[in-house]
């Protein structure tokens, strides 16, 4: 989902590991990029697997810039098993679905990334643009490759909105105050 930003990425010069649970290739645009992406394949419920496979693929090295999408259930175990791989400095990017069952919150909580400066992107449902469309994958890709700017310019910690949320249809109450002078009072055959 964020070939785009890899790509950024690689041309920049970086080395970029990808852990996805499906291989998806980065196109290139002809030039040889100075970086290199690899891909891992990930399985999320497994997180020290991960990152053990990460550590190995790094071979001493620490990770400078990490960039997250996960879902809800697994952002914290992974986050905790891939802290000690971050450099002590490193910028952090996470994205995050913004659904009605979702609660974002405004710093980091989680121990893992307290340290660390993080840049989080809310994604919507629709579009900034035009709310009959879906958020689409160019705004995604622009929105976390301007956090992964933010991130790698030394910003602190910010949370930032791609697109919005589909607006709930306001149902109208129905309006009783002008019917009860029309219709007839009842009385309660107890009062008689």
């Amino acid at each position: 989902m964020l070939n785009g930003v890899t790509r950024t990425l690689v041309y920049d010069g970086w080395n970029v590991i990808l852990p996805c649970r499906r291989y998806s290739p980065v196109p290139l645009d002809g030039d040889e990029p100075s970086g290199r992406a690899v891909w891992l394949e990930a399985h999320w419920d497994r997180p020290e697997e991960l990152a053990q496979q990460v550590a190995e693929t790094l071979d001493g090295k620490s990770v400078d810039l990490l960039v997250t999408w996960l879902h809800d259930s697994y952002r914290e175990p992974v986050s905790k098993a891939v802290e000690p791989l971050l450099a002590p400095a490193a910028p952090v990017v996470e994205v995050w679905s913004q659904t009605s069952a979702t609660t974002v919150p405004e710093q980091p909580t989680s121990e893992p990334l307290a340290g660390h400066s993080v840049q989080r992107i809310l994604l919507g449902e629709v579009s900034a643009f035009d709310e009959e469309r879906a958020l689409g994958q160019g705004e995604i890709v622009a929105s976390v490759g301007a956090a992964v700017d933010r991130a790698l310019s030394g910003a602190p910690s910010s949370r930032h909105e791609a697109g919005r949320r589909r607006s709930q249809p306001r149902i109208p109450r129905p309006r009783v105050h002008d019917l009860v002078g029309g219709l007839p009072r009842w009385t309660s055959p107890t009062l008689k």
